[in-house]
């Protein structure tokens, strides 16, 4: 009797090259992708910035990471193009079946999934571009970024609602976070609120906002507060940090509050774990304490309320029309201490 021939589980790749909390909403419709194929062989081509927000994924078989130039300040631009051609090299050796270019469109992302060499490319676009063997046009209405992702694996005959956001903590260093906070802890029958500081210059509030609110919640001893910050300093090329902010308010407050610097990403993922209550401007940790199922305060600019808010999570969103900065305190504080007594 002739043998059959084995054939070879199908290969798909999703491409997701931009910020932190992008890639961790493209989670879903990786699961949901593992789901309608389980033994498919799933790869994502990401940055080493955003890299790490994937690690342990159980529904990610290979990732490749490629570099940008402004994230290697010490290397030289042809050194990093050739290690990123060495990466597209690898994937197209592995010859996809589906390359999936996720966010909206941009020449950048048509480039990348179409150098895959994928035999059927996939992303959004108004008009037939060569880059996409299927071009879909972007959802009319508002969507979620989640949702709007999902869209994409229409052609794969994937359709109804996404499920929930995947982050998995490192086992190791959420120990080590937890030790170090039970260390540190002040009111250890109080829930502890982690106050994420660090965020791009649009979306900030304000250092002596920052200060006004601890200080009220310190006086009211309603909880403990975690502050977390981006370590390094502010003119970094490739990494601007938040160390100056984070001193100030340290010796502020002195032992009154839980100083945690997050060296890495991981760091942060563990540190937001930990965590009861998060409250976060519109940045990755807004996505990571989502993924996490952590009660999540987010401070948002208005126009972005309704793509990125936390999604699948208990939250509260407190918006402002122009600027973050403009939000007042005492919203927050009102806002902290009705989803601490509701739920916590």
């Amino acid at each position: 009797m002739p043998q059959k021939e084995k054939l070879e589980p199908l290969k798909i790749l999703f491409i997701r090259r931009d910020n932190v909390g992008d890639l961790i909403c493209t989670t879903p419709a990786i699961r949901a992708a593992r789901r309608k194929f389980p033994e498919a062989k799933i790869g994502i081509l990401v940055n080493t910035y955003n890299a790490a927000v994937i690690a342990n994924n159980p529904d990610i078989d290979e990732v490749y990471i490629y570099e940008k130039a402004k994230h290697a300040p010490g290397r030289s631009r042809l050194s990093v193009w050739w290690s990123n051609l060495r990466v597209l090299f690898k994937i197209r050796k592995e010859r996809h079946d589906f390359a999936i270019g996720c966010g909206s469109y941009s020449p950048r992302v048509s480039r990348y999934t179409y150098m895959t060499g994928a035999k059927v490319r996939i992303g959004f676009s108004e008009n037939r571009t060569f880059m996409y063997d299927i071009c879909i046009e972007e959802p009319a209405r508002t969507l979620h970024e989640v949702e709007k992702t999902f869209t994409l694996l229409s052609p794969l005959g994937i359709d109804g609602k996404p499920d929930d956001l995947i982050v998995m903590p490192d086992a190791m260093e959420l120990d080590y976070a937890g030790n170090f906070i039970k260390e540190h802890i002040k009111y250890p029958d109080k829930p502890l609120i982690a106050v994420c500081i660090s965020a791009r210059i649009h979306k900030r509030w304000q250092q002596e906002k920052f200060i006004d609110l601890i200080q009220k919640i310190s006086d009211e001893r309603i909880a403990d507060i975690l502050l977390l910050w981006a370590p390094g300093p502010k003119d970094h090329p490739a990494f601007p940090g938040d160390d100056d902010l984070a001193h100030v308010m340290i010796k502020h407050f002195q032992d009154k509050i839980i100083a945690y610097p997050t060296k890495t990403l991981g760091a942060l993922i563990c540190a937001i774990a930990c965590s009861d209550l998060v409250l976060t401007t519109d940045a990755g940790s807004l996505h990571i304490s989502a993924a996490l199922k952590k009660t999540t305060l987010a401070l948002m600019p208005k126009k972005n309320s309704q793509s990125w808010y936390p999604w699948r999570t208990r939250h509260t969103v407190i918006t402002s029309n122009d600027a973050v900065k403009n939000i007042r305190v005492e919203d927050v504080y009102n806002s902290i201490k009705k989803m601490l007594s509701d739920s916590l």
